[in-house]
């Protein structure tokens, strides 16, 4: 349990936290002025230090090598007292443990670097078993073309060693590598080292160099997770290095734990520039409650049509010609990469209508692949009387032909040319003549249940709302319950229902699987901070709707952090408060 460690900000596994010495430190960032080592006790015993408030004390340690077994790492446990100072412990992955230190210092770090797999263990290792307030420290290791990385996968701390050591070999040091210092023409960097002819830039004034670049990285990077765009520049960044790019797609492939560290939603758009972005947890994460959760009530054909560049789908030209074709005679779903498909009651459910992607008129292959097994699940779960596609040549007839043969369907097609010529818009309209109109009323009805199906779990808006009421405009909708007691409201902004007090009590009381959050005795103001929790469902992420309950309150809100770090962090805001009523 840590007192001198709090993250303010997360963006996936990366955080901006606090060290809270005496003058507080804002990480990630280089830890050589403020971390001390009390040395290794392999060639003699150590004396516990006194320790100091203004620095983290690496208390005295045994350290094992690379590669050591984990029998091995086992009869060497490393044992660290309880201390009232700034301390870290150095751990290896087989002997992490929570030792209560307030920062942990991973000893085999420069075995790792360079191997994408062991790299990748080793960190999941580490933050799985470290409590969620403590800080991860990596020494030798970071240079500027890695720290972003080092960061994006969870790391708090590291130090300016390798840079350093690069720089008095001769190595002039970047975001995108290294360079011999006698191969260079000029100076590429405009900090105080470089402010000289090349001819006088020493070995020394490159060292002095590699450190300033790797601080202005960590400051980059701190800006990125702040605004929640980390994983927009590692797209980028991560290229530079095989071994980086490598770490890179094995983390996506590590998708529990990604999407464990990755909020329900940001208030940032998110930029689907490669075809990594298609592994992304939140595109993932949307595709499979797409195609698990949402159950689809309208009786009528389905009507497959692109995307729009504007969001949502509903607002744009191309997608009122659609609507005032189809006249609610038939469900709309969008096709689009890399989301997938979104039906119309979802267009506003975070990321459906918070993306941009690169447009060049050229499908791929993993963008076809990907699309088509999404639609595919989608129409495997969902029965339509009719389904028509509404799509041009390139790109989706062949995704939604590739389906069609897979399930043996037959799909009906009716462009021309373009989706929105006059003689395509008319094709669609005569196809669904004699097709019934749904009314109004049955899509708010529809879209408030695809909601929660989509936020609370498979079948979950049959359950929640039974005998509905609707109140307000689309898209903010209100649930009632026939006698208007007002249950829930969709928030617009991320296509979600936050639910009121008596939302909450029923919610509790369905057989919906319910996220809560156990507090003390006492009714909080505002927010719950992380002390103050007793328990927490597991499976709570950053923007869920979550129950409170203590002795004394019980209440409704909206989760600051996952279920795991509620109950492991000591310091922090665990749940934003909406309403709270005493008991």
């Amino acid at each position: 349990m840590t007192e001198y460690f709090e993250v303010h900000h997360r963006d996936g596994a990366a955080r901006v936290g606090e060290l809270r010495l005496t003058e507080s430190v804002t990480t990630p960032t280089l830890a050589d002025d403020v971390v001390v080592d009390a040395g290794s006790r392999w060639p003699k015993e150590r004396d516990l230090p006194e320790g100091d408030p203004s620095k983290v004390t690496i208390l005295p340690y045994r350290g094992l090598p690379g590669g050591t077994a984990p029998e091995v790492a086992d009869s060497f446990g490393p044992e660290y007292p309880d201390v009232d100072f700034p301390s870290a412990a150095v751990v290896s992955q087989y002997s992490v443990d929570d030792f209560g230190a307030d920062v942990y210092v991973l000893s085999e770090a420069q075995r790792v670097i360079g191997h994408a797999a062991a790299f990748v263990d080793a960190i999941i290792a580490m933050k799985e078993t470290t409590p969620a307030d403590t800080a991860l420290m990596l020494s030798g290791v970071a240079t500027p073309a890695n720290v972003a990385m080092l960061v994006y996968a969870g790391v708090d701390l590291v130090d300016a060693t390798q840079a350093r050591i690069k720089g008095t070999q001769g190595f002039y040091l970047t975001t995108d590598g290294q360079h011999f210092l006698e191969d260079l023409e000029e100076l590429p960097c405009a900090c105080a080292a470089c402010q000289k002819p090349l001819a006088e830039f020493t070995r020394a004034d490159c060292a002095e160099h590699n450190v300033n670049a790797l601080r202005a990285q960590l400051g980059i990077v701190r800006q990125r997770i702040r605004r929640g765009r980390l994983r927009d520049y590692i797209e980028g960044q991560a290229r530079h290095e095989a071994w980086l790019t490598s770490a890179f797609r094995r983390f996506d492939q590590e998708y529990a734990y990604m999407e464990a560290h990755t909020p329900l939603f940001r208030r940032t758009e998110l930029l689907a520039a490669t075809e990594d972005s298609l592994k992304r947890v939140e595109i993932q994460r949307f595709a499979d409650r797409v195609t698990s959760r949402y159950n689809n009530r309208f009786d009528n054909p389905l009507v497959l049509v692109p995307c729009s560049a504007r969001k949502p789908y509903s607002e744009s030209q191309s997608h009122g010609q659609y609507h005032d074709a189809i006249q609610f005679r038939a469900h709309l779903v969008s096709m689009t990469s890399p989301i997938g498909v979104v039906p119309q009651e979802l267009e506003t459910t975070y990321p459906a209508q918070h993306y941009d992607s690169v447009v060049t008129g050229h499908w791929s292959e993993d963008e076809k692949q990907f699309v088509a097994a999404v639609l595919k699940r989608y129409l495997e779960r969902n029965d339509y009387p009719r389904i028509i596609a509404h799509v041009p040549e390139k790109g989706y007839r062949d995704i939604v032909e590739r389906v069609e043969d897979a399930l043996n369907l037959d799909i009906e097609y009716t462009v021309e040319d373009h989706p929105t010529t006059p003689e395509s818009i008319g094709n669609l309209m005569q196809t669904l003549d004699g097709e019934s109109k749904y009314l109004k009323s049955e899509r708010q009805h529809n879209t408030l249940r695809a909601l929660a199906d989509y936020q609370f779990g498979d079948g979950a808006g049959d359950e929640l709302f039974p005998d509905l009421s609707i109140q307000g405009r689309y898209p903010k909708l209100r649930a009632h319950t026939a006698d208007g007691t007002q249950l829930a409201a969709m928030v617009p902004l991320y296509g979600t229902l936050s639910f009121t007090l008596e939302g909450a009590r029923h919610w509790l009381e369905s057989d919906v699987p319910t996220k809560t959050v156990e507090i003390d005795n006492f009714v909080p103001q505002g927010s719950v901070l992380a002390p103050g929790v007793v328990t927490a469902s597991d499976d709570i992420r950053v923007g869920d709707d979550v129950v409170v309950q203590g002795p004394q309150a019980f209440a409704v809100g909206v989760a600051k952090m996952s279920g795991r770090e509620m109950e492991t962090s000591t310091r922090g805001i665990a749940v934003q408060i909406r309403h709270v009523e005493e008991v």
